[in-house]
């Protein structure tokens, strides 16, 4: 009798799982099944929008359904991710978010959801350097004499960023601490609105990513003092390190990552993975990041996991230390 319920159970058991498997990739051969969106933690025109609509673009011949990219703005970009962890696991709703949102911001603020828990890493898209920037009306032309002006004016010089948690923010932050000149940091809801300020003269300084400021850079429209990286970029070879100008330790860049919501199933997971990875090896998406100052992601979903487990470690530990807090 004993051995008759147990061949039983293994029966159902086995049928369970195969049913569960046959629906599990049935899903991923009719996925995307409608319009999928791709939500943005930040304002429209700004490094991840750019990086998203180029994404949003590929994806929609890739698969033949519109791809729409929602901004949502404000919170560190968390409010974008939140509704993605929130969202039907169905992998229609994607997130391109950064180290901001999945890194930084959860030490800074409390969150309603969990960013390693709830969401799931599909691939890392690219990763881009952080500059020191400055206004036109700034009268600086290296590191040398921008840290002289600000020490001479105290109270007179703020940095703005995509937010408070972002790493502009943590990079001023730093910049601010490695050489003892005090700058006010003025946050926005992107990137857009804190370059447009920049080039106004309501703030003096920016240490955002080349994504979002290498079209105000080459237009002339702000002066780029230094990256943030321990080489130079290629796309603006002139323009040395901090450590060649004379600030050591302090290095900032920021990754921009695709996600979907947590339970998606795996084989849509597999599926999407496969065709970013051969959307990011086209010539055009290769040199367009490249214009971007940035470097193609080119690790496996599970890497890209381990990275970001990682990045958020290590930056809950370094907010620690320097103290930083919500302002």
């Amino acid at each position: 009798m004993l051995r008759t319920l147990l061949a039983t159970f293994a029966i159902c058991l086995a049928t369970t799982l195969g049913m569960g498997a046959a629906q599990s990739q049935a899903q991923a051969q009719t996925w995307p099944a409608k319009p999928a969106r791709i939500m943005v933690g930040a304002s429209a025109g700004g490094g991840t929008d750019i990086i998203a609509r180029m994404l949003a673009e590929k994806y929609q011949t890739v698969f033949g359904q519109p791809f729409i990219v929602e901004n949502r703005p404000g919170a560190a970009n968390t409010i974008a991710a939140e509704l993605t962890a929130k969202a039907a696991p169905d992998g229609h709703t994607l997130l391109l978010a950064t180290n901001t949102a999945q890194a930084i911001a959860p030490h800074l603020m409390k969150l309603s959801f969990d960013p390693i828990k709830d969401l799931t890493p599909v691939a890392l898209i690219v990763v881009v350097p952080n500059v020191v920037v400055a206004g036109p009306q700034v009268a600086a032309s290296n590191i040398k004499e921008l840290v002289g002006l600000i020490k001479a004016k105290p109270g007179t010089f703020s940095c703005g960023s995509s937010g408070t948690g972002s790493t502009q923010h943590l990079a001023c932050q730093a910049f601010a601490l490695a050489t003892g000149a005090p700058i006010e940091h003025i946050p926005y809801k992107g990137s857009a609105q804190a370059l447009t300020d920049l080039v106004g003269g309501q703030i003096q300084l920016s240490f955002d990513t080349t994504s979002s400021a290498m079209s105000f850079i080459k237009s002339g429209k702000v002066k780029v003092l230094a990256t943030m990286t321990t080489k130079r970029v290629g796309e603006i070879p002139d323009v040395p390190t901090l450590a060649e100008s004379g600030v050591p330790g302090v290095e900032m860049s920021t990754w921009y990552g695709l996600f979907v919501t947590a339970g998606t199933p795996r084989e849509v997971v597999a599926k999407l993975y496969a065709e970013t990875m051969k959307v990011l090896q086209l010539p055009d998406v290769q040199k367009r990041l490249a214009g971007l100052g940035g470097e193609p992601g080119a690790l496996t979903s599970e890497q890209f996991a381990a990275m970001n487990k990682a990045d958020f470690e290590r930056s809950g530990k370094l907010i620690k230390d320097a103290n930083i807090k919500i302002e």
